[in-house]
């Protein structure tokens, strides 16, 4: 039999039932409230006062004041507040991992019960720089739609930044291109949507087009700054032939590139269906290279959530990658 321990008041109590010991809680058995030991938690993953609130929804007093009751009902010292960011004392850091289990415990009962009911609050939903335009629009009016309690917060950023919210729980999901044998944190869930076709694109002045990737040096590159995904895949291939990156111009956002590629001014690298869905396209030819064929896959990343956000994550997911021209969206 697993037995769930509790230390309180300098015992231990054992619980082989879960909900028997999280009726104990709702009673006030322990003399402490699980929104103060949510709040701690949730500091500690995030190390930061101002995230800790906005994703619980509340101020940040509020956030301290919980902290500082749930310290209060154990009689101990859980952070240390000299340091910056902030971090627990050793006997916070085993404080908070007991904490974990009793949270993971609650979600579990919690998913039980709220799997039928529409959800609610804050859902923060994270998409790569390349995919952040207008195609995303019908996809959110499509979640008013249908969960209209729903907040979503969406964040757009590099694929690396996102995985590092997601890591350290200041994303609750989030699209990201990546290979398709892209090994992720084992602790998150991980669902490839399907590839997403790359082009390499030129200006259609009607001069020859480049056969390799060392033909390519004459043009030179227009890409996005360090951090991208897409810089990242031209910059290795380069290096493992041993070709220098001709960078012309380093300019974020796809319009942008999509313009000072047309006027000539150097090759780029972005998902087809954005260029098929610009008025330049007119403009733009393929660049079809004999030692180069991008391939991005789109993925759906998410920690754990209550079934019926879980829904509203994979609802949102499909609709964005049926947008994108992805070829199959999301199973649930």
């Amino acid at each position: 039999m697993h037995l769930i321990n509790i230390k309180y008041a300098k015992k231990t109590y054992k619980f082989s039932d879960r909900l028997l010991m999280l009726d104990l809680f709702a009673r006030g058995y322990f003399m402490m409230k699980l929104d103060d030991l949510n709040a701690f938690v949730t500091l500690v993953q995030l190390q930061s006062t101002q995230e800790t609130a906005s994703k619980l929804g509340l101020t940040q007093p509020a956030v301290t004041r919980r902290v500082q009751n749930f310290e209060q009902a154990l009689g101990v010292q859980l952070l240390d507040r000299q340091t910056k960011p902030l971090k627990p004392t050793p006997r916070g850091w085993q404080v908070y991992q007991q904490c974990r289990r009793i949270a993971n415990e609650i979600d579990t009962l919690t998913e039980l019960v709220a799997s039928n009911t529409p959800p609610r609050g804050v859902l923060r939903f994270g998409l790569p720089h390349s995919l952040s335009n207008d195609t995303l629009l019908p996809a959110l009016a499509m979640m008013q739609q249908h969960y209209p309690d729903l907040q979503l917060r969406l964040t757009s950023n590099w694929g690396n930044q996102l995985l590092n919210a997601l890591d350290h729980a200041a994303l609750d999901a989030a699209l990201l291109l990546a290979p398709a044998s892209k090994i992720f944190n084992e602790n998150l869930y991980t669902r490839a949507l399907g590839p997403v076709p790359l082009s390499i694109l030129t200006a259609d002045d009607g001069k020859p087009l480049p056969a390799t990737l060392a033909d390519c040096y004459a043009k030179g590159w227009i890409l996005n700054p360090d951090g991208c995904g897409f810089r990242a895949m031209i910059s290795r291939a380069l290096a493992e032939q041993g070709l220098p990156l001709q960078l012309n111009m380093e300019v974020q956002g796809t319009d942008l590139q999509l313009a000072l590629i047309a006027e000539g001014r150097g090759l780029g690298i972005m998902p087809q269906i954005l260029v098929d869905h610009s008025a330049l396209h007119p403009r733009i030819r393929v660049v079809r290279l004999e030692d180069f064929s991008p391939l991005s896959e789109l993925w759906l990343i998410q920690s754990s959530l209550p079934g019926n956000q879980q829904l509203a994550v994979g609802l949102f997911a499909d609709t964005l990658a049926h947008s994108y021209g992805v070829s199959h969206g999301y199973n649930s």
